[in-house]
């Protein structure tokens, strides 16, 4: 599986952006799937997770009621919806797929199946 991701960009604080993962191969909905994000000088931290048939998502604190997670098995495709975003949202996003979500939520890296490239997130205030 290949993920790229998409729509990253300047916004101003309270302002909104969408996040898409478009990958390639048959077995998409085989994966649990996530987003990533690292801001400069800090660590690679969990942002939001939903399990394969798209029932259930969690996020980290910091995002819970802002931010949505959703996922389209027919387009192969996962999205990161980003409402009321703060200069603390300023990061690398990552979009991530494993076959276990709690390797996504623990940002296990080597353990995780895969990553893409990341797009970034800028918020000014």
């Amino acid at each position: 599986v290949q993920l790229q991701a998409s729509g990253g960009g300047l916004v101003q604080a309270g302002g909104s952006l969408r996040l898409s993962c478009a990958a390639s191969g048959r077995t998409f909905s085989s994966y649990a799937m996530g987003w990533l994000r690292q801001a400069p000088g800090k660590e690679r931290e969990f942002v939001a997770g939903i399990i394969r048939g798209g029932g259930s998502a969690y996020y980290a604190d910091s995002v819970k009621g802002r931010f949505t997670i959703s996922r389209d098995n027919a387009k192969n495709t996962v999205y990161l919806q980003m409402n009321s975003l703060k200069p603390e949202d300023t990061a690398v996003y990552y979009c991530a797929a494993d076959r276990k979500l709690h390797t996504i939520v623990v940002v296990d890296m080597d353990g995780m199946d895969f990553w893409g490239k990341g797009t970034l997130v800028t918020v000014s205030s």
